[in-house]
C-alpha cells in the first residue's frame, strides 16, 4: 500500500481530496506528520520521510519516492486507472500536462511572490504575475466549465487549490471565481474537513505524549 505523508490544512490536503474524489482514500496509508509552517509554528517531525520535512510525500509499494504535488497527484491518478485525466494519446492530454507543469512553474512562484510582496523584474520576467495567470485561466476556460472542457481533472484540482489556500490572491475575474467554485463543489468538503479535524487531533495527542 502506498504511504502518503500528510499534514492537515496544507498543500497535501489537495491530495487527500483527490483520493476521496476517486474513492481511493482507503487504498493509501496516510501518515499524519507535523511540519514547520511559514509563520514559524510547528516542528520538524522525525516521522516525516520527506528529506526537507515537507508534505506531501509519497512512498510507493516498490519503495520509490515522489515529491511535489503535481507528480504525486498524477501518479495516484494513473495508479488507480486515470479517472481524473485524459489517457495517453487521447485528446486533451497535452493541455492536461501543460496545466500540471504550469502550476509548479508559474502559478506557485507568482502566488508566493505576491503573498511575500516581492516584486523584482527577474521574477516577473521568468514567472509572470497573478494578472497573467488570471488571463491564462480565462483563456483555458473558454471551452467549458473546467480547464479541459466538460471533465474535472487533476489539473483543475491542483490549479484551483492555490486559491483555496490564498483566496485573497485569487484573480479578480468572475470566470476564475466561478471555476474555483465549481471545483470546490465537485469535491466533498465536509468529508475533507472531518478528516482534517481528526488528523489535527491525532497530532495534538502525539505532541502531548
Amino acid at each position: 500500500m502506498p504511504k502518503l505523508y500528510h499534514s492537515p490544512n496544507t498543500r497535501s490536503s489537495r491530495v487527500i481530496s483527490q483520493l476521496m474524489l476517486m474513492g481511493k482514500l482507503d487504498a493509501v496509508e496516510v501518515i499524519c506528520v507535523d511540519i514547520v509552517k511559514n509563520d514559524g509554528t510547528g516542528r520538524r517531525d522525525p516521522m516525516n520521510a520527506h528529506p526537507e520535512g515537507k508534505v506531501p510525500y509519497l512512498v510507493t509499494d516498490e519503495g520509490e519516492t515522489l515529491r511535489e504535488s503535481g507528480a504525486i497527484m498524477m501518479y495516484l491518478d494513473e495508479l488507480f486507472g486515470q479517472p481524473l485525466s485524459p489517457k495517453i494519446g487521447a485528446p486533451g492530454r497535452g493541455s492536461y500536462l501543460s496545466w500540471i507543469c504550469y502550476y509548479g512553474g508559474v502559478l506557485e512562484p507568482a502566488l508566493v511572490a505576491q503573498f511575500a510582496e516581492v516584486n523584482h523584474p527577474a521574477l516577473v520576467g521568468t514567472f509572470r504575475t497573478l494578472t497573467e495567470v488570471g488571463a491564462q485561466l480565462e483563456t483555458g476556460l473558454r471551452d467549458g466549465p473546467f480547464l479541459l472542457g466538460d471533465d474535472l481533472t487533476v489539473a483543475d484540482l491542483i490549479m484551483a487549490s492555490a486559491f483555496l489556500w490564498a483566496p485573497h490572491l485569487m484573480p479578480d475575474s468572475t470566470v476564475v471565481k466561478a471555476w474555483v467554485a465549481r471545483v470546490v463543489a465537485a469535491q466533498d468538503s465536509t468529508a475533507l474537513e472531518a478528516f482534517e479535524a481528526e488528523a489535527i487531533q491525532s497530532l495534538e495527542v502525539k505532541a502531548s505524549a
